[in-house]
């Protein structure tokens, strides 16, 4: 009894330890003002058409179980490359480094790249890009995958909060060029967070 006491209250102070405080609230705020950003006309990616009756994204309900405190690898010595994307464009991208971690009793591995494209912006050069699928692709989310963006890791750990998980602009408009998933970033595993298919 007093061993099983002493596991529930070790898990407990790990999962504190895991998430921020304010874990809940900042996910709030931050689908919050996403869904502020999809209303205005010269944000939105969403068609005028389909603006019009809009109300708001499909989301899963925040869940803690996809806040993730991965292991880092840097690697420094990989070569740019042109990332395929759903149109001609083939913006320069370098793999950074990767993310390992175990989900729902299964060894993980992302990917994880920066654009280093003379196009991209100072934003996107600075914010490490994680293009990935899943088993809930064509079912609950986005048939051709979603995207998590990620700070810079200190040492040998990054936070993958797939809660922030998002659709690529052609999730809801074809004229966008998205970066589309390498095949070594297809999870084996639903990510039942994060933002859901648009319709």
């Amino acid at each position: 009894m007093k061993n099983s006491l002493f596991m529930l209250l070790f898990l407990g102070f790990q999962w504190t330890i895991a998430q921020p405080k304010d874990f809940v609230s900042e996910n709030e705020k931050h689908r919050k003002e996403t869904n502020k950003d999809f209303f205005k006309r010269d944000k939105t990616p969403l068609k005028p058409e389909d603006l019009y009756g809009f109300k708001g994204l499909k989301y899963f309900p925040i869940d803690a179980a996809y806040y993730i405190e991965a292991k880092f690898v840097r690697t420094p010595t990989e070569s740019p490359f042109l990332m395929k994307t759903t149109t001609g464009r083939k913006p320069v991208y370098v793999k950074y480094g990767y993310a390992e971690f175990t989900l729902q009793g299964k060894k993980c591995k992302l990917n994880i790249y920066q654009n280093i494209d003379f196009q991209a912006t100072v934003e996107e050069k600075n914010t490490l890009f994680i293009p990935f699928t899943d088993l809930t692709n064509g079912i609950e989310t986005y048939g051709g995958g979603r995207y998590l963006d990620v700070s810079n890791p200190v040492g040998d750990k990054v936070i993958l909060d797939f809660n922030k998980a998002y659709n690529p602009y052609c999730a809801y408009n074809e004229k966008y060029s998205c970066p589309i998933p390498p095949p070594e970033n297809n999870l084996k595993v639903l990510i039942s967070a994060g933002v859901k298919k648009y319709k």
